[in-house]
């Protein structure tokens, strides 16, 4: 009996060239995974004729043809219900979109099913990716599956959890400000976010076009950079894609002696836990014993993270999501008697709290007597968030965070006061201002038995050096 809980991409491919088992029948243990884990409503949808039909059709290539298999072949994956599907239905968690079905296929969706990676279903997630515990999904919130009164993180959390449960191999999901490394931390996963622009965003539901960008969640580094190599290809579709620096043509070679940055600030801050701040010390203990230098310097802006990536990606947001109307597609109020009455009633049913929250907000700070006082001076503050990484990253390899403050709360401690969800984010928020690529790796357990990641940043093009070095410091907590 082959035991497929930590098996990684390789390892699968080795197993179905050798013989050991069949496609069909890891594809039988994921459907089954699925179903014993169902109470944690981490997919909104599986895609099981579809998926029995091209595992069958890989096993008869195997046989006939193993010259011919992708390079992602073996790769059962789950997929965030903001990324289209040609043919299948995606709402983004919100009632306005119940129903629609996709007329295309993500450019990166595109790209992995070429390379003969399967698609096993479609995962749960806060409304819009609107969210850091994906409890502000239409469809109901996600339990973690280490304890499902817990929260899974968000806004990918239904990712997380479907590769933290064990259901596929691993998870494409979306990262605005962290959606995809803080649930990665919190379900013991490695979660990557690549820099801006290095992965087509093409077929992702926008909620912040200038933040949003695909992720993956996995058990293993390496798995992620054998996903990275085929996704960051150019894309036409994509006018912000980058055309050079792409993930392949970029450098792996890994110092043997890096040199990395902490906050002392971000560290003691009143708002991180006990817990997670000794395990950040261990981290930088297992990184000096290696022979990295770790060094702690002064960043000066983490105060206003937070308050700037919510100006400016509310602004995005109330303009990207004008789009949901109730006249072109998705949910209509069937109760409105004018095109007025069509809008408000149909946008009023349609999104939920959160979202329309932060609908508000962006249309207050777009506003014509509050565009200088707000918008503008995010837009100037988040220039001197690159300007000062940017200046760190001329002296330092990597940077070290706590992906996130806090391990997983419980699903109703934070529901009375919502700025305390919004700054679990404040440590993830910092690479998605900045535009450059992070990756949450596992730190075990707290006390609880609740997992907590750290998180690494890399410069903008060392999105494969990142993921490398990844692979390297992995060990140290028994990952």
């Amino acid at each position: 009996m082959v035991d497929f809980a930590d098996l990684t991409l390789a390892d699968v491919q080795r197993g179905l060239l050798e013989g050991r088992f069949s496609g069909s029948s890891l594809l039988d243990h994921y459907l089954h995974r699925i179903r014993e884990t169902s109470y944690l409503n981490a997919f909104l949808e599986v895609y099981e004729a579809e998926a029995r039909q091209k595992m069958e059709a890989l096993d008869q290539k195997i046989k006939d043809a193993p010259e011919s298999l992708g390079k992602l072949f073996g790769c059962v994956f789950s997929v965030k219900d903001m990324i289209v599907l040609k043919a299948h239905e995606v709402t983004a968690g919100s009632r306005i979109l119940n129903g629609f079905k996709s007329m295309f296929t993500a450019t990166l969706l595109q790209r992995m099913l070429d390379e003969d990676a399967i698609i096993i279903g479609r995962t749960n997630c806060d409304e819009f990716g609107m969210g850091s515990a994906n409890l502000h999904s239409y469809y109901g919130p996600v339990g973690n599956a280490q304890d499902p009164h817990r929260v899974s993180g968000g806004s990918s959390g239904g990712a997380a959890v479907s590769v933290q449960a064990g259901t596929c191999l691993l998870a494409i999901g979306t990262d605005t400000g962290g959606s995809v490394r803080q649930p990665a931390a919190m379900t013991g996963t490695v979660g990557f976010k690549p820099g801006y622009g290095m992965v087509s965003r093409f077929g992702l539901v926008a909620y912040a076009s200038s933040f949003d960008q695909a992720g993956i969640i996995a058990r293993s580094p390496a798995d992620i950079d054998r996903v990275m190599e085929v996704i960051s290809v150019a894309d036409a579709n994509d006018a912000t894609m980058k055309t050079k620096g792409l993930y392949a043509t970029q450098s792996a070679a890994v110092k043997d002696k890096c040199r990395v940055a902490c906050f002392a600030e971000a560290i003691e801050g009143a708002g991180v836990n006990q817990e997670v701040r000794q395990r950040f010390n261990d981290f930088v203990h297992h990184l000096t014993e290696a022979g990295h230098e770790v060094v702690s310097v002064e960043f000066g802006l983490l105060e206003y993270l937070v308050p700037t990536y919510y100006i400016l990606t509310t602004a995005e947001a109330s303009s990207n999501l004008s789009r949901y109307d109730g006249v072109r597609y998705g949910y209509r109020s069937s109760e409105a008697g004018n095109i007025h009455d069509l809008y408000i009633q149909s946008r009023s049913e349609g999104f939920g709290t959160e979202v329309k929250k932060r609908i508000m907000l962006g249309s207050f700070v777009l506003s014509e007597g509050y565009y200088d006082a707000y918008f503008s001076k995010a837009q100037k503050v988040r220039t001197l968030v690159r300007n000062r990484i940017e200046a760190i990253f001329s002296d330092f390899d990597f940077v070290a965070l706590p992906t996130s403050p806090v391990a997983a709360w419980k699903k109703d401690e934070k529901q009375t006061n919502p700025l305390s969800e919004y700054m679990a984010d404040i440590y993830t928020v910092l690479a998605s201002l900045a535009g450059t690529p992070a990756v949450s790796v596992p730190a075990g357990n707290n006390s609880e038995g609740l997992p907590l990641g750290i998180q690494l940043i890399a410069n903008s093009g060392d999105d494969k050096k990142l993921v490398k070095f990844t692979e390297h410091i992995t060990n140290w907590h028994n990952f």
